[in-house]
Formats: structure tokens, C-alpha cells, sequence
């Protein structure tokens, strides 16, 4: 992920991702801080689509609050969820990364006016984005997958904006609010979110956590 950063542009030397080994709070409090936004990949199950479901007729019944300034896109590329999490945990950390020259710098600046669908769409001919995440799922030590390969584990962002924790997820409609939380907060209370999906999914132990945070001097 670090390379493919740096690749589109972004420079890992103040910010970078790092592992995220564990949820226990002796563990988190090793991950480096500042804590920029937490990425989780998990098992893409029968039980995660019937509570997405569930979840966003709840929000659409009674609403919540997105900020106008959360950068949120919708994933039209099939399995581009990892690039997606990536481009959400900095899209909305302008404030605090700077990027220099580069494919993802142009595709924010193309995008940051459009519309969540609109911004899908972009990325679906962004080529310098695309192939640079083929490149590197290529030097992989096993097989990339196929455009039509079934998906079988997704990624999410956690990220804080305007004093709320936002889970942003390209497969579902909107944003998630989780309710508060501080920069300095955003990692635990985003780790609180990771224990629902474990709890909804007892079956299954194949969850991984990276943190785009400073980077470990």
C-alpha cells in the first residue's frame, strides 16, 4: 500500500500505513499517532450483505448527518476496493497530507466537485490509477485476480470529519456515521465498529487492520 502511494504521488515520509496487530488497547497503543484513518479488510459474506442492507434502509428511514466536505465514492470498478479505501483515508486528509505531482493528485482535483457517482465513474477511466494498482498486484507473491473474479474480502475506510467517525464504504449508498469522535480517539472508536463486524461474523477470523498514520521515526 506504501508503494502504491508513493507511485500515485503521495510521499510516505511524514504518513504512511502501518499494521495494526491486534484490538486490545496495550496493542493500539503502539500503532503511531497521529492516527489518520484505519482501513479493515474482511471476509465479504452472505452476513455482511444482508446487514448492508439492513443498515442503509435504517439510514434511509431516519437519516443522518454527512458533511458537505466528506470526500465519499461510489466503486464501480470491481475489485478496486482496496484503491477506493486508500483514496478515501487521504481524499479526506487533504488538511494534514500534502500531495505532490501525480495521478492521484489529479484525479482528486478532477473530482473533489463532483458528485459520489460521478466520482466512480472518473475513476473507472482514471488508466494512470488503474494500471499502477495492476502493476503492483502483479509483483504480488500470488495470482492477481481477474476482472471477474468473484470478490471474496472487501476494504473500508474509518475516517473523522467534523466530529464524527465515517465509515466509507464504495459498495454501499452513503457514508456511515458512527457518532463522535476526536482525532485523537479516531482510532479506538473506529476499532469499537471492527468488533460489530467480528461479532456479526463469529465464523470467520480473517480480518485485517492498517492504519494510514505518522510515520513510525
Amino acid at each position: 500500500m506504501n508503494k502504491f502511494l508513493t507511485n500515485l504521488g503521495m510521499s510516505t515520509e511524514k504518513w504512511q500505513i502501518s499494521d495494526v496487530y491486534g484490538l486490545d488497547p496495550d496493542v493500539l497503543a503502539i500503532v503511531p499517532r497521529p492516527v489518520l484513518a484505519l482501513i479493515m479488510l474482511f471476509p465479504c459474506s452472505d452476513k455482511y450483505e444482508e446487514y448492508k442492507n439492513v443498515q442503509e434502509e435504517e439510514i434511509t428511514k431516519k437519516g443522518q448527518t454527512v458533511p458537505s466536505n466528506l470526500y465519499f465514492v461510489k466503486q464501480y470498478v470491481h475489485n478496486a476496493c482496496g484503491t477506493i479505501a486508500l483514496i478515501h483515508s487521504v481524499a479526506n486528509n487533504l488538511d494534514r497530507i500534502k500531495l505532490g505531482d501525480g495521478h492521484l493528485k489529479q484525479f482528486l482535483d478532477d473530482s473533489i466537485a463532483k458528485t459520489p457517482e460521478e466520482r466512480g465513474d472518473l475513476l473507472q477511466n482514471s488508466l494512470g490509477i488503474i494500471n499502477t494498482h495492476k502493476e503492483l498486484a502483479q509483483e504480488g507473491q500470488t495470482a492477481a485476480p481477474q476482472p471477474t473474479d468473484p470478490v471474496a474480502y472487501h476494504f473500508v475506510a474509518f475516517v473523522h470529519k467534523d466530529g464524527n467517525l465515517f465509515e466509507l464504504d464504495g459498495r454501499k449508498s452513503f457514508p456511515i456515521n458512527h457518532g463522535s469522535t476526536t482525532p485523537d480517539t479516531l482510532l479506538e472508536d473506529a476499532v469499537k465498529i471492527v468488533k460489530q463486524y467480528i461479532e456479526r461474523d463469529p465464523d470467520t477470523l480473517q480480518f485485517t487492520l492498517v492504519s494510514l498514520a505518522a510515520a513510525d521515526s
